[in-house]
């Protein structure tokens, strides 16, 4: 069988495929790297993504385009979500399969069963094969599913409950990633802070990152996706205090008025997030703090807008993603009054990314003269781009790294030492040292 695999959706997807890929291999199987390599025997095996309204759209429309002049089995979080619509709406797809483990994948894919959608979602798997990849890191899936019952969220009810996969399951796939030359593992959970509590009866990260930095080999843990109503001290000493993982805490507190976090089913108030994120930066004053802020919830006033605007102007985050609020049918919010127009959210959404830049363009000036450790991970146009401890892939700062002229060969993979000498905006530029 010739497969090609596109991914869609957040890096929980990216790295279950990667062990499908690997398993595809493992059996005979032909994987097509490139999409102009397709050919009508190729399987096109599309994993979609049913978070928010521009995830579901982009899925769609992915599915649309391939099955123009493909055969194309639509696998994942939007088929779980919409099975019965998407069978009926979408007749040209050859197959859909919901939230599968990548053996259960593979499986039915051999034995040509299109379609499948799993009463309870499969998110955890024992295996821990994996593809090589060009990038010197990978996201590792810790644990899927949630038991939270944030307002707004979906992912509850096509992901399921919250299962972690064992640490002997993780360190082994870990081992394999460092053994292909992997320089950064980036643990990835819908919870991280719940790891354990389903198979060991306690919050078991720290134990896990423990285990993690006794591999050896020199190589950075990033952990992402920190729940602030449940990370307790041994999470954040465990972060803030690692040999090998890296004092960046991805925290996402949605809001930062009492009001809307109440409505969105958020426990921490906004003086408890506030002493958190003081607390962190005391353990650490190198620590960088990394959140997500929603906009546009039902019921924000401009009042509650103005205590978020004030909230970030006083954490001062390193790194802020943010979203306007999206309608999800099976919500709480779904259902509540007092819905706030598209044209105030964007507005909302506006000025929380220019309050953003003025914070993240004074921290990057601050950087200009510090010497800093980076891992290389592309080269354009020549040349090197890389990133600290700081940033997370995809998301966060790059630095451009011009040689010193001393002749030194850097590959893709090299952690090097380089010095700050300009602020780029949200990038910046460093000399080799």
């Amino acid at each position: 069988m010739k497969i090609y695999v596109h991914t869609l959706g957040c890096p929980k997807n990216e790295a279950d495929m990667h062990v499908f890929k690997a398993l595809a291999l493992k059996k005979g199987h032909t994987l097509i790297n490139v999409e102009r390599d397709i050919d009508p025997d190729t399987l096109v095996v599309v994993d979609t993504c049913g978070f928010i309204e521009e995830a579901k759209i982009e899925s769609i429309e992915t599915l649309l385009e391939f099955s123009q002049t493909n055969r194309v089995v639509a696998v994942g979080c939007l088929v779980q979500r919409y099975y019965k619509e998407l069978k009926d709406e979408l007749p040209e797809l050859e197959g859909l399969i919901g939230v599968v483990s990548p053996e259960t994948l593979l499986n039915l894919l051999e034995k040509e069963h299109y379609f499948y959608h799993p009463e309870t979602p499969e998110t955890v798997y024992d295996t821990c094969e994996r593809t090589f990849t060009s990038n010197p890191f990978a996201y590792l899936k810790i644990s899927d599913g949630c038991d939270r019952s944030c307002s707004f969220c979906a992912i509850p009810t096509f992901k399921g409950r919250h299962r972690s996969r064992s640490l002997e399951v993780i360190r082994r796939e870990a081992e394999k990633l460092v053994s292909q030359g992997i320089k950064e593992i980036i643990l990835v959970a819908q919870d991280t802070t719940a790891y354990g509590v389903d198979l060991y009866g306690r919050q078991a990260l720290p134990e896990l990152l423990s285990e993690l930095e006794n591999i050896p080999g020199d190589f950075w843990i990033r952990v992402m996706y920190l729940h602030p109503d449940h990370i307790n001290e041994a999470i954040v000493r465990s972060i803030a205090e690692g040999r090998k993982t890296l004092p960046y805490f991805d925290i996402p507190v949605q809001h930062g008025s009492d009001h809307v976090l109440k409505l969105m089913g958020r426990s921490k108030s906004r003086s408890e997030l506030i002493d958190l994120f003081h607390h962190i930066r005391e353990m650490n004053r190198d620590a960088v703090l990394r959140t997500t802020v929603m906009v546009g919830h039902p019921g924000e006033t401009e009042e509650d807008f103005e205590e978020l605007k004030s909230f970030l102007a006083t954490v001062r985050f390193d790194r802020l993603g943010a979203f306007i609020y999206s309608d999800e049918e099976g919500t709480l919010s779904y259902s509540m009054n007092d819905k706030v127009d598209r044209e105030t959210a964007r507005r909302r959404l506006n000025e929380i990314m220019e309050l953003q830049s003025q914070i993240a363009f004074e921290k990057n000036e601050g950087l200009i003269g510090k010497r800093l450790r980076v891992l290389v991970e592309d080269k354009r146009n020549g040349e090197l781009i890389a990133r600290s401890f700081m940033d997370a892939p995809e998301i966060d700062t790059e630095i451009l790294v011009i040689s010193n002229g001393n002749g030194r060969k850097i590959e893709i993979g090299d952690f090097c030492e380089v010095e700050i000498v300009e602020s780029l905006g949200y990038d910046l530029e460093a000399t080799l040292l």
